[in-house]
């Protein structure tokens, strides 16, 4: 992000909205629901461990730090007409111990919000984002290889995938979250 932007511009960049969703700075009203879906073994299948309450609250502190020094990041997600709280969507930098570099796209969704398009929905509007605002070149996105349903998520929104780029997770041990895919997406 370019250096001296002010923060009513960082403010602006707080909330994107679909027709259905937005995606928004987090509140202290989502730590819960958030908590609920860390502890789920469906949702954390593809992800790891369960977390406790305290590893999922300090995630949170972790995304609003790394969304306010980069201006973008992990949105939490809600239903427009609800205001139900569902995951989170974003953006953010690869990890150092990865075997590439760029920024990754992601999202996360409790199970009753599977199925239903809005991974799809903010997916495509966090890529908007991304090469609209952001100006990123490509965009990357990275999941275990057993994860079907976020690849077709990829695939929808129009990424592609060459299993050259197919890694094995460097922090993982051997087991099914260790072989990963990656998709890309240029601007």
């Amino acid at each position: 992000m370019p250096q001296g932007l002010s923060s009513r511009w960082l403010d602006s960049m707080a909330e994107l909205r679909t027709d259905r969703l937005v995606l928004r700075r987090w509140r202290d009203s989502d730590l819960e629901p958030w908590a609920a879906m860390n502890a789920d073994p469906e949702v954390r299948e593809h992800l790891g461990d369960l977390l406790t309450r305290e590893q999922s609250d300090a995630s949170v502190a972790q995304f609003q730090a790394e969304f306010d020094r980069r201006g973008y990041g992990w949105w939490a997600v809600e239903v427009q007409a609800t205001g139900e709280f569902i995951g989170f969507a974003g953006l953010d930098e690869v990890d150092d111990y990865m075997p590439f570099t760029g920024v990754e796209i992601g999202w996360r969704l409790a199970r009753s919000a599977w199925g239903q398009g809005y991974a799809t929905e903010a997916a495509l509007t966090v890529l908007a984002h991304g090469f609209d605002t952001l100006e990123l070149p490509e965009i990357l996105a990275v999941t275990t290889a057993t994860n079907l349903r976020s690849q077709a998520v990829m695939r929808r929104i129009g990424m592609t995938r060459d299993p050259v780029d197919d890694f094995d997770d460097p922090t993982e041990p051997e087991g099914p979250l260790r072989p990963n895919v990656l998709y890309r997406i240029a601007r």
